[in-house]
């Protein structure tokens, strides 16, 4: 396969999973409820403000750069830690089909972090590069 092909994949699939991540889940998240921050603290995590905003902002503007392919290795890197969360944590005792879509967005992130923005990121124009973590 082309490499040219491989690029213009990575650049569908973060654009429409960034987007979809920071639009349809991070957005409701910012500012966190009570609700996500009573969660978090029922799932064991101290401080659980702070880490119910580390969800939304993983989600939001993590969504977000990895949509510009910027600094795409670090934000899927927390996109990762929040959806194998949301997975194994907070849906574990679920049906598969309830904790489907956070399998997928974690397998995503999983594929991001480890490719990074590919050829059409904003990292590579700006830093002309995208073998760093950026």
């Amino acid at each position: 396969m082309k490499k040219t092909y491989t690029d213009a994949g990575l650049l569908i699939l973060r654009i429409g999973a960034g987007l979809f991540m920071a639009f349809g889940h991070g957005l409701g998240k910012m500012p966190p409820s009570e609700g996500l921050i009573k969660g978090a603290g029922e799932m064991g995590f101290p401080l659980p403000a702070l880490f119910a905003w580390g969800a939304g902002i993983s989600e939001f503007f993590g969504g977000l750069l990895i949509a510009l392919g910027l600094f795409t290795r670090p934000a899927a890197f927390f996109w990762v830690c929040t959806m194998g969360t949301a997975a194994f944590i907070n849906h574990a005792e679920d049906p598969f089909g309830t904790k489907e879509k956070a399998l997928l967005y974690l397998t995503i992130g999983i594929c991001l972090a480890l490719t990074g923005g590919g050829k059409y990121s904003l990292s590579r124009i700006l830093f002309k590069s995208d073998n760093t973590l950026l």
